[in-house]
């Protein structure tokens, strides 16, 4: 077997571990088996979820067994946060968000055995051994094994009795469940290690303590850093919002502008932990973002591989092929429509009907401040429509210039961009 310890330490995917030595023992001498938990809190896992499956697809080439597990039960009580209580969501809406994450990771591991791992990746469902297991069967079996002044002790448990709202005992139950979990997945498929982030560690050691308990037996843990910027600051937030894995939620293109904008401090921390390149291709990213970081090259390459492994290849050339040309290194009109709305979704812009001069779209789209203005940049050969530069002062808006009757693209000088929304 691989001994994968020293590669997922350098690729920064290592925080902490139970006995480091006897860790590295256990696979090297494998295969083991090892799972990671994945709760349905919201539709769509995110950026941060990314990690953990980056994780077990290097475990399973490593030629590990690795289990998959969406929270059915888990994500029917909510993991404790340090702030507030969780609002419980319905069981509906829970097995519908369970449903869509697992069809959602998997892309990232092997399920069929067809790729030339040694071994399938298994997806399981928690609420499978929870849902017909009583409350007294629960209390008595594995409840016991719990001690109060132990579990209160865990971060957010300690934060949310220190609060004046203080905690349920459903969320306080969480990290029982999640133990359960551990154990049953020992149990009946010989698991013996459990990954997850950094500030899941007291709801992991709660599944190492019970299988301690209950089986005499020692398991491992190990977690993954919170990926924070050279502020310090948690990567995976885009102005406020979290970047989602769902293209519902953020689009491809939007997924692709929020790794090419990263900065230069951070590039190649990121391409270790979220690309397959290797040493030898991430220390020549490394000497570019050094000696030559007007080109991006390392932001570039960062941006296709994760876009590529989350949104597949055709999607990453469409995004591509918008980035270059809605910054003047392409045909706008040669994109999809999906791909051009996604592109200038963001973008400033106006709603305005066929016929409106072009003058007055520089004006309403905030291109300009005033038609004098919108006259002397076009005159200037500073204006342009849908990649093409405007010449005629009196030109209006026509409904060909509405691409996929919907929007066209208005650009002053290099960067400065609009979109007109037919109104």
């Amino acid at each position: 077997m691989t001994d994968i310890i020293d590669e997922l330490q350098w690729r920064g995917l290592v925080a902490q571990t139970t006995d480091e030595a006897a860790l590295r023992e256990a696979l090297a001498d494998g295969p083991i088996t090892v799972y990671c938990g994945f709760d349905p809190t919201a539709p769509s896992l995110h950026f941060g979820n990314l990690v953990q499956l980056i994780l077990l697809r290097h475990l399973q080439r490593a030629g590990h067994k690795v289990i998959c597990l969406v929270g059915g039960s888990t994500g029917l009580i909510g993991d404790p946060r340090p702030t507030a209580e969780r609002v419980l969501k319905t069981k509906e809406t829970t097995a519908e968000w369970v449903a869509g994450i697992q069809r959602q990771v998997q892309p990232f591991l092997d399920f069929t055995g067809t790729s030339g791992v040694a071994h399938a990746a298994l997806m399981v469902n928690n609420l499978d051994w929870t849902a017909p297991m009583s409350a007294l069967d629960f209390l008595r079996d594995v409840g016991k094994y719990f001690r109060v002044n132990q579990m209160v002790r865990k971060d957010a448990v300690a934060a949310r009795l220190a609060s004046d709202e203080g905690i349920s005992y459903t969320e306080f139950s969480y990290q029982i469940l999640q133990g359960l979990d551990f154990l049953q997945l020992y149990r009946e498929h010989g698991c013996t290690m459990q990954t997850g982030g950094q500030d899941q560690w007291g709801n992991l050691t709660a599944g190492l303590d019970l299988i301690h308990k209950a089986e005499g037996a020692s398991v491992h843990l190990m977690t993954t850093p919170l990926v924070t910027d050279s502020a310090g600051n948690k990567f995976g937030k885009s102005e406020g919002n979290a970047v989602w894995l769902s293209a519902d939620m953020t689009t491809p293109y939007a997924f692709y502008q929020y790794w090419i904008n990263v900065e230069d401090a951070s590039v190649v921390k990121l391409l270790k932990i979220f690309t397959d390149r290797t040493k030898e291709e991430i220390d020549e990213l490394e000497r570019q973002v050094a000696e030559e970081p007007f080109r991006r090259s390392a932001q570039r390459a960062l941006a296709a591989d994760v876009t590529t492994l989350v949104h597949g290849a055709e999607a990453t050339a469409a995004v591509q092929a918008a980035s270059e040309a809605l910054f003047g290194k392409g045909d706008i009109s040669a994109l999809d429509a999906g791909t051009l709305g996604d592109a200038t979704a963001e973008l400033p812009g106006a709603d305005l009907p066929v016929g409106t001069s072009l003058l007055d779209a520089a004006v309403a789209t905030g291109l300009v401040d005033s038609r004098k203005a919108a006259r002397r940049a076009l005159g200037e050969g500073g204006l342009s429509l849908n990649g093409v530069k405007l010449a005629d002062p009196d030109q209006v808006l026509s409904e060909s210039d509405f691409l996929h009757g919907k929007v066209a693209l208005l650009r002053r000088g290099r960067k400065s961009l609009a979109a007109v929304r037919l109104g």
